[in-house]
């Protein structure tokens, strides 16, 4: 199988690479991926010199250069990581989001279908299904309501995949998922930016009450599940991927600090996100059913894994975090902080 991941050098997408590598001998990879802030090459340092992997720097929006790499195929199918992805950042300007999440996916789908692609995987989020109440689970069928422009973009985008499959019988297949955690995550996600301050000894800067609810799934069960709706999903279905671990960001901010040995008194509740979702939860019932798939990583020893790798990873962390990411940091919390 030959793929193209877009996004390949974020962190789910850069999990993926090297899932689909390290699992299977037959498949090789083409990433394409701008390199935006959250893009970093080294996260697949590690097979950058496999012969069946290759990178392409480049905008998804590009169509002369989709059509070009797709033109050198053939291609078995394309896997789209490729998107603006914080809310926060959203809120703050979503114009990026509406041309890279909206308009790229377009892009990609003119593009795939030109070429004739067998499989178009959508990798979205269950963001677009809007908030949960006290109660209940986020099924495939649940009406799209997405609350903030990141995930109003990622809704459009997965639309558009729809009526594509409807219009064109495009042979495309969408993926949402939950909250997810592990190595190479940027560090303005919740768990990444609170292990690295609190290892730092800064503030952990909690939203409001920190009482909203997130399902947390490890990126490895993620991976896992994209895999397989890009091998066995029907063509034009939905399909949930969650890690049945349920948490407030309360609750991971003290279980962080436990695993580090910190005290409670870096934590500091700032001023809430516009429109913050109170719960999120999944139900995969669908995908474990009709795909045999099922979480494997427990959340307990996974947040331990993810807390000493980035205690491991020092100088990943260091870099990343440096030039941009200090100006983003002060806009979004530097007067919540004081």
């Amino acid at each position: 199988m030959r793929l193209l991941v877009t996004g390949g050098c974020g962190f789910i997408g850069s999990n993926f690479i090297r899932h689909q590598l390290a699992d299977y001998n037959d498949v090789s990879v083409v990433n394409l991926d701008l390199l935006t802030y959250a893009g970093n090459l080294e996260n697949l340092a590690d097979i950058k010199d496999d012969s069946r992997y290759e990178f392409r720097r480049g905008d998804i929006c590009d169509r002369e250069l989709v059509d070009e790499i797709l033109s050198g195929g053939p291609f078995d199918a394309v896997v789209n990581f490729a998107a603006e992805s914080h809310v926060d950042r959203s809120i703050l300007d979503s114009g990026p989001f509406i041309q890279t999440n909206i308009v790229g996916t377009q892009v990609l789908l003119d593009a795939a279908r030109g070429a004739k692609i067998g499989r178009f995987v959508q990798v979205s989020t269950d963001e677009v299904y809007g908030s949960l109440g006290e109660t209940g689970l986020f099924t495939e069928e649940t009406p799209l309501a997405p609350s903030s422009p990141y995930s109003a973009s990622k809704t459009a985008a997965d639309l558009l995949v729809r009526a594509y499959h409807h219009s064109f019988g495009f042979p495309a297949v969408t993926t949402r998922c939950s909250n997810n955690y592990g190595p190479y995550q940027f560090p303005e996600k919740l768990i990444p930016l609170f292990i690295s301050n609190a290892a730092q000894d800064k503030a952990l800067p909690v939203y409001g009450t920190g009482t909203n609810v997130r399902d947390w799934i490890h990126v490895d069960d993620h991976c896992r599940g994209i895999d397989a709706a890009l091998r066995h999903g029907v063509d034009g279905e939905v399909y949930n991927f969650g890690g049945s671990n349920e948490r407030t960001n309360l609750e991971i901010t003290h279980a962080i600090l436990k695993l580090l040995h910190k005290p409670e008194s870096l934590i500091h509740y700032v001023t809430d996100r516009p429109g913050h979702d109170l719960r999120y939860a999944i139900d995969s019932s669908k995908a474990e059913r009709e795909l045999q798939w099922t979480p494997q990583v427990d959340f307990e020893s996974g947040l331990k894994a993810t807390v000493d790798w980035y205690q491991q990873h020092a100088d990943w962390v260091a870099h990343i975090k440096s030039g941009e990411y200090q100006s983003y940091y002060e806009q979004q919390y530097g007067e919540r902080l004081q």
